[in-house]
This record gives structure tokens, sequence and C-alpha cells, in this order.
């Protein structure tokens, strides 16, 4: 019988990837207080990497000292040079993350860590790295006005899967990774746990 599988996060974006992808999986909130984690972790001076890498794990953890199976904790920083852009806490912030992210690259860093019996087992980060065109305060307005709210629900205040593949000039790395789950990696791993055919 092959294992089960759980999904230690509330993001839909991350349970729609699993599904298409044809793996059933659980979603249980990891009850985690992230912000306050995140804001240790910065306090401590930590690389935004490993700030993405330390809260994919504690998700995961928690959520698998609770339940069988394999657990997978992902999570997601965006990373201009050493400082981390958060999802924003408002409209004025979106625009303030697309006025400072114009005309430049910033990394994603998209980590996931799977847990079993409350322990990693496995973990992968992925970077895939966005340049964006320069934008004009107008295009910024008339985008946020086409997006409304959807802007707060990402990192970087867009959602590269719609509208917001205009913002970009270049795009390094796996689209998924982007969407905030490195799938394919993920799947090898969940063929050699044989959680998936080979």
């Amino acid at each position: 019988m092959s294992l089960a599988v759980t999904l230690a996060s509330g993001s839909a974006s991350r349970r729609a990837l699993l599904a298409a992808a044809g793996v059933a999986a659980d979603s249980v909130a990891p009850n985690v207080d992230e912000a306050s984690y995140r804001t240790s972790l910065r306090a401590e001076g930590v690389p935004v990497r490993d700030q993405a890498m330390q809260l994919a794990e504690l998700k995961a953890v928690r959520v698998s000292s609770a339940r069988g199976g394999l657990v997978i904790g992902g999570d997601q920083m965006l990373a201009l040079g050493n400082e981390a852009f958060d999802k924003p806490a408002d409209l004025a912030e979106a625009r303030s993350h697309l006025t400072r992210l114009s005309g430049k690259s910033h990394t994603l860093e998209t980590a996931i860590v799977v847990c079993e019996d409350g322990r990693p087992v496995w973990r992968h980060l992925a970077r895939p790295r966005l340049t964006m065109r320069p934008l004009t305060p107008e295009f910024i307005e008339a985008y946020m006005e086409q997006c409304g709210d959807s802007l707060l629900s990402t990192v970087g205040a867009y959602q590269l899967e719609g509208v917001g593949a205009q913002l970009f000039s270049s795009i390094e790395g796996d689209y998924f990774s982007i969407l905030g789950l490195p799938l394919l990696p993920l799947l090898d791993y969940l063929r050699v746990r044989k959680v998936l055919p080979q």
C-alpha cells in the first residue's frame, strides 16, 4: 500500500498543482505563526533562501508530528538582493513592491521539505530568477486596477499564470517553482517512495 500524502499548507496554488499532476493529497493548515518566525529569522540575519527552507521545514514537521505518511511543507520568499519581500499587506504595499521591482531582477526562493514521522527526509530549493521590465506608473495603476485584491495573495504582487506575465522581460527557471512548488523534483521523490508509479 502506498503512503498517504499530506500538504502542510493552505495554499490553493500548491494544492492545485499537486492535484493537476495526479497526486492525491490532503491539505492541512500547519498552524504556524509565520510572521513571527520570519521576523525572528531576519533579526538573526538568516539569508532569505534559508528563511524559506526553515519555514517549509517548520510547517512540515508541525503537521507530520500529528499525521502519518509523507507531509510536504513549502514556502516561497522573494529576494531582491539580500532583502526579503513578503505578500503585500494591502494595495499600497503592492504598489510599492511593483515600483521597487520595476526594471530589476529578483529571485524566488522556493523551498519544499518532506517529513515522515515528524522528521525531515527530503529537501529541495529552487531559485528561479525573474527580470521585470521597466514599468511606468500608469501601467502599474492600470495593472492594479485590473487585478485588484488578488495581488495580495502572492509575493511580489504578481501572478505569472495570468496578466502578471506582462510585467516581465525574462525568466530563468522552472515554471512550477515560480508558482510556488518545485513540482518535478517532488514527483521524482514521490516515485522513489512508490507513491507514484515508476
